[in-house]
Parts: structure tokens; C-alpha cells; sequence
């Protein structure tokens, strides 16, 4: 497929990396923009060679969320249904939320500059966030009238807890890199954000891609289980992962003191 408002590319060992770009609207999400990422995520998905994902921006920005002037606010007939923002989010926000989440890689945000409203969604949707120390969080649904959505108000409380994600979420105030770090929404805070996600992605591309894709199932899934149901779950998951090659290896090669060679397998 060619590309025109991303780049993607694959670097180092087993990386993939996707560039949002649309510099001059701060990468905001367009129809066409979420079908190329869609797009770019599904073959990644589909290429064993790829065993991590990352996913920056081109230009001062991360990605300024939806993009509106693609919505249709011309006064007439109608304009409450031209500027319904339901459809763009059931087919291209929440599809690509789900196979983002559903990779079977784990992905890392290099968040550059400022991520707003689905944005900020986006870097959450990451299974780990990297930001610029001058980079910027913002919930801006509440100002314009919506809620937070692209997964928004369901990551936020997960990550976050519930009074400081409301108050981010109602006042639509900025939460700066740092506090974003300090708060547990993003893993790190770093001055090349991108450099540091390469160095993290072709650590994790090096390592069980199996086993780090179903820790973090279950780590998802520890709050929906009472201890004894997760402990069962644990068990089965582990012996799913007692039948991989990557499994097999690390022992191995643990017995024999060698560095083990992992496949993703």
C-alpha cells in the first residue's frame, strides 16, 4: 500500500515504525489518516519479522486528535447529522483501537509534542508511552462539548484512578510529560522520546514476543478476576506458554549459561 499521511518503515531488529504524519494540522486524525494506520497496523500484524511496534509523530506534534474540519458545521438541513462525530469513531477510532490492542506485538508511543483528545487516547492505546519533557497531555472533549472517546474515558481511570482522571477529564486542563509520568499514564520521560522507544522496542523485539503479549493479557484482565479466578488463569496461560519455542530456549539456554536466541515463537 503507499502511504501519503504516514510513514512507515522498519528499522533496527525486528521494528516497526509508524510516523503520523500531518505536521502542519499536528497530525490530527482524518478518515484517510485512520485508514492508512489501520492498514500499516494490520501488516505489521501479519509480518513475523516484526516484533514490536512504534508509533511518533512528524513536526512539534504527537497528534491533535480528530481532526473537525472534516466534520460539516455548513448551517442547513441536516447539520446535526453532517456533524455527527458517531460514525468516524465506530468505523475508524474504536477499529483501530481494538487492533492496536489486539497486536500481537507489544507497541510503544514516542509521544513528541502535544497529544490531544484521541491523541492522548492513542498514546494510551500503546501498551507503553515515552514523552519530550515538553510534550503535553490534554483531554479537550469537555471544551467543545463531547465526551473523551478512542478508548478515552475507559483508559484514563485504569491508568490514572478515578478523581484524577475526572478532573482531567472535566476540566480539560494540561498534564505536562512529567506529571503524566509521575501519575502512571506514561512509562518515561525522555529528551529524544523516539530514540529512547527504538532502544526500548528492539529490546522487547529481542525477547518472547508470545510471552510478553500474554503478560499483558493478563495483566489487562486482572481486574475484571477475584485472585482465585486470575491464579487459574495464570496456570493456563502458563502452560500455553510451556509449548513455545522461545520457552523451550530460555530454559535451555539458561541451563547451559548461553544468551538465548528468541524467535517471537
Amino acid at each position: 500500500m503507499t502511504y501519503e499521511l504516514i510513514q512507515v518503515r522498519t528499522e533496527a531488529e525486528r521494528v516497526g515504525v509508524i510516523t503520523l504524519n500531518r505536521p502542519k494540522q499536528l497530525n490530527a486524525l482524518n478518515d484517510a489518516l485512520m485508514d492508512e494506520l489501520g492498514a500499516a497496523l494490520k501488516a505489521f500484524d501479519a509480518d513475523p519479522a516484526i516484533g514490536c511496534m512504534v508509533v511518533t509523530g512528524s513536526g512539534r506534534g504527537f497528534c491533535a486528535g480528530a481532526d473537525l474540519s472534516d466534520f460539516d458545521f455548513t448551517p442547513g438541513p441536516d447539520l446535526v447529522k453532517r456533524a455527527d462525530p458517531g460514525p468516524i469513531i465506530d468505523q475508524a477510532f474504536n477499529p483501530t483501537v481494538r487492533r492496536l490492542q489486539a497486536l500481537r506485538m507489544p507497541s510503544i508511543a514516542a509521544v513528541n509534542g502535544v497529544a490531544a483528545g484521541a491523541g492522548a487516547s492513542l498514546a494510551m492505546t500503546c501498551d507503553m508511552a515515552i514523552a519530550a519533557p515538553g510534550a503535553s497531555f490534554i483531554q479537550a472533549f469537555s471544551k467543545i462539548g463531547l465526551v473523551p472517546d478512542a478508548g478515552g474515558s475507559w483508559f484514563l481511570p485504569q491508568r490514572l484512578g478515578l478523581a484524577r482522571a475526572m478532573g482531567l477529564a472535566l476540566t480539560g486542563d494540561k498534564l505536562s510529560a512529567t506529571q503524566a509520568r509521575d501519575w502512571g499514564m506514561i512509562w518515561d520521560v525522555q529528551d529524544d522520546p523516539l530514540a529512547a522507544a527504538m532502544a526500548l522496542a528492539e529490546k522487547l523485539a529481542a525477547m518472547p514476543t508470545k510471552a510478553l503479549v500474554a503478560t499483558r493479557a493478563l495483566l489487562r484482565a486482572a481486574g475484571q478476576h477475584t485472585l482465585d479466578q486470575h491464579l487459574d488463569v495464570e496456570r493456563d496461560t502458563q502452560s500455553a506458554m510451556g509449548a513455545t519455542h522461545d520457552y523451550i530456549e530460555g530454559v535451555s539456554a539458561f541451563l547451559a549459561k548461553r544468551p538465548a536466541a528468541f524467535t517471537g515463537q
